[in-house]
């Protein structure tokens, strides 16, 4: 038997199946993020003054991201569009432009998550708190970093994170009451960010496996019906926008404000 509308849209709605699918899927995407951004506005707000951190992301990182995906969304639709004028040569070529643009994004962040887990915070004996970068002369009686020493926790939270080279320092492991690097576990606005970044990344990683399937092993289907294969592009396309879209509110909020 054959399923009614998987390919011609519904009288009614207007939508094939796989269409009002993903917009019902999204929907539910958004009360998702919708929830997750409410709870960082929320923990924020009622933070104590000098408790909540700004400017510990790299924004030339993150901006660099944010032009990698809105690229990426332009290259889904000029696929898309050429699928719609018949030339399936100049899809692939389109389409391969987006998984490149998936694998540089998560290059990036791959390696925004290895500075936060390589970043410490020391508390010393004698009061003082020492910030910065592991380094590899690091031994089980000394821990060497690229970073600097400060007075007090607030001035961690108030201070800009220095992306640039740093003094080494030397730190007997004698003198360390304790240390912790900057992982989820580390505060409150580390686990936020954690959550919200490493949530959007699994949602790109799924969609470039979809858009990789398409594009690849699913290829022949273009051959067999040609309708029913650019259905399944646009489908792959509107989650890969809203991948995007949530991207350009994560930005801002946590990159820059």
């Amino acid at each position: 038997m054959e399923i009614p509308y998987a390919v011609k849209p519904r009288p009614d709605t207007g939508l094939y199946n796989a269409k009002l699918g993903i917009w019902l899927f999204l929907a539910s995407e958004v009360m998702l993020f919708g929830a997750l951004f409410s709870s960082y506005i929320l923990l924020r707000v009622n933070a104590e003054e000098g408790t909540w951190p700004h400017h510990w992301l790299n924004i030339w990182l993150g901006m660099t991201n944010t032009f990698v995906l809105i690229i990426s969304s332009v290259t889904v639709v000029l696929g898309w569009a050429s699928l719609k004028m018949g030339k399936f040569n100049r899809y692939k070529f389109y389409q391969g432009i987006t998984l490149l643009c998936a694998l540089v994004f998560l290059g990036i962040k791959s390696f925004e998550y290895h500075d936060k887990f390589m970043h410490y915070e020391i508390h010393l004996k004698d009061g003082r708190i020492a910030d910065g970068h592991i380094q590899p002369g690091t031994t089980d009686k000394t821990v060497v970093l690229d970073g600097r020493y400060v007075a007090s926790h607030a001035d961690l939270m108030e201070g800009e994170v220095h992306h640039e080279k740093e003094p080494e320092i030397s730190i007997p492991r004698d003198q360390i009451v304790s240390m912790e690097n900057y992982g989820p576990w580390h505060n409150t606005y580390t686990a936020i960010y954690f959550t919200l970044t490493g949530l959007h990344a699994l949602h790109v990683i799924g969609g470039a496996i979809v858009i990789f399937a398409i594009w690849g092993p699913l290829a022949k289907v273009w051959e067999q019906d040609p309708e029913r294969y650019t259905n399944r592009v646009e489908v792959s396309g509107l989650f890969w926008h809203f991948v995007d879209l949530v991207w350009i509110f994560l930005f801002p909020v946590l990159y820059l404000l």
